[in-house]
């Protein structure tokens, strides 16, 4: 018979290839740093309303997300919102407009992984102070009366900013994952994948089916 195990002999099994656990601030210390202000509710509302009638054809004016790839930087964020708030404001009877307002880079390797996961761009990954300012950046854009747009990849962030979500992403490489569709079915903020699997359709004019991709909304 084997030698008997003690507490000391023990293998860990648990937790191998974690170096480091730190603890998230809670949704509700950051909502009570960075109260949603009555304007910044009511252009997030007033967006997503008027997405919904676009997408239902009650609205004939073109819906634009545009902006940076991503979020790095508070003051580029900040400047590029007050110029596109101009030009939303210009062109508002035929054209609503979001900013894209990314703060997650989703990677298949490595890389730098956004704004929230690493703030500082030098690997420290102060998370808590990447959500504070994530929230920041949303709230003070809204405030601006225009509306964001964001991609939803971590499940456990739009806890912290989805209230000032007007247009929720599901990107290429979560569009078939079952949590991310039941993110974007529970998100208060309108949603739509990125791409969708491909698809074989016939008609009765199209003898030989044909593959199909688009962008579809989820809400």
């Amino acid at each position: 018979m084997g030698q008997a195990m003690t507490p000391q002999s023990k293998p860990n099994t648990d937790d191998i290839r974690i170096k480091e656990i730190k603890e998230l601030v809670p949704p509700a210390h950051v909502f009570r740093e960075y109260p949603v202000s009555n304007r910044a509710a009511q252009t997030t509302y007033t967006a997503r309303q008027a997405i919904h009638r676009i997408l239902h054809g009650a609205d004939d004016r073109l819906l634009v997300v545009i902006g940076p790839c991503s979020i790095h930087d508070y003051d580029a964020a900040m400047e590029y919102a007050k110029r596109l708030t101009k030009a939303a404001e210009k062109y508002a009877e035929d054209l609503v407009v979001l900013m894209r307002v990314y703060f997650e880079k989703p990677r298949t390797t490595v890389g730098w992984k956004g704004l929230i996961n690493d703030p500082r761009l030098d690997n420290t990954f102060r998370i808590n102070e990447g959500i504070r300012l994530a929230r920041r950046i949303l709230l003070e854009i809204n405030e601006l009366d225009l509306p964001c747009a964001t991609e939803f990849l971590d499940t456990i962030t739009p806890q912290y900013t989805a209230d000032l979500i007007a247009w929720g992403a599901i990107g290429a490489r979560t569009t078939e994952s079952q949590v991310h569709r039941e993110l974007a079915s529970g998100s208060p903020a309108r949603s739509a994948s990125r791409t969708v699997p491909t698809a074989t359709c016939a008609s009765r004019s199209t003898p030989s089916a044909r593959p199909i991709r688009r962008t579809t909304s989820c809400r």
